[in-house]
């Protein structure tokens, strides 16, 4: 398959990955997708190489880059998951979510709050991205999440430019990651089977309060 950087064509990921092009970006779901980066699309250009997708442009090929766009997610999901691990404990809703700098150091990590602050303004994302205080950009970060995010926290991602986005889990809720993609914001679905069940169970135990988080009550 040939990616031309930010091709305008659908993708479809080769191997244990799935990829739904989305006009300017990509949403993709599972481990990795294979693809072919030819002529001067991909990050380093040149010749046709095989790479991994990321958002609308390739990473070069190796153990290293898959690792970055894998292993390395999945690092960072687990933060988030603590944070929402311990969001149920208190009563809360169990979202987590973390900042990660460029170079894959933790910005702020936090978790939905808004039943144990009685502030309907903190959300998983929120309290992560004030726990990071002022950033000079935000390209160059990472918000990972434990569950698709809301309009209210996808209107933060597009507003402060977040390069990445990272999903724990989009079964339980399918918030404005499709729209992030639309406008560049590199998305990526981890499906991640705990992410899943935490939630799930909250929703089945939980419905009134779910549906007040989401404004549906």
């Amino acid at each position: 398959m040939v990616c031309a950087g930010k091709a305008a064509s659908p993708l479809v990921g080769v191997g244990r990955g799935r990829w739904r092009g989305r006009g300017r970006g990509f949403v993709r779901t599972g481990l990795f997708a294979q693809v072919t980066c030819a002529g001067g699309g991909g990050f380093g250009g040149g010749s046709a190489a095989v790479g991994v997708v990321i958002g609308g442009g390739c990473l070069g090929s190796g153990e290293s880059q898959r690792e970055v766009g894998v292993e390395r997610y999945r690092e960072w999901l687990e933060i988030a998951l603590d944070e929402a691990r311990a969001g149920a404990a208190e009563g809360g809703i169990p979202i987590g979510a973390a900042l990660i700098g460029p170079g894959g150091e933790v910005l702020g990590r936090g978790r939905n709050r808004r039943v144990q602050d009685d502030d309907p303004s903190l959300h998983g994302e929120t309290s992560a991205f004030r726990a990071a205080g002022r950033q000079r950009r935000y390209a160059d970060t990472t918000m990972v999440t434990t569950l698709s995010p809301c309009w209210y926290c996808s209107g933060l991602v597009r507003q402060f430019g977040i390069g990445t986005l990272v999903i724990g889990e989009t079964r339980n809720f399918h918030g404005g990651h499709d729209w992030l993609a639309d406008h560049g914001t590199r998305v990526e679905v981890l499906d991640d089977p705990e992410c899943t069940r935490l939630m799930a169970e909250f929703i089945a135990t939980n419905p009134h309060l779910w549906h007040e988080d989401i404004g549906e009550a």
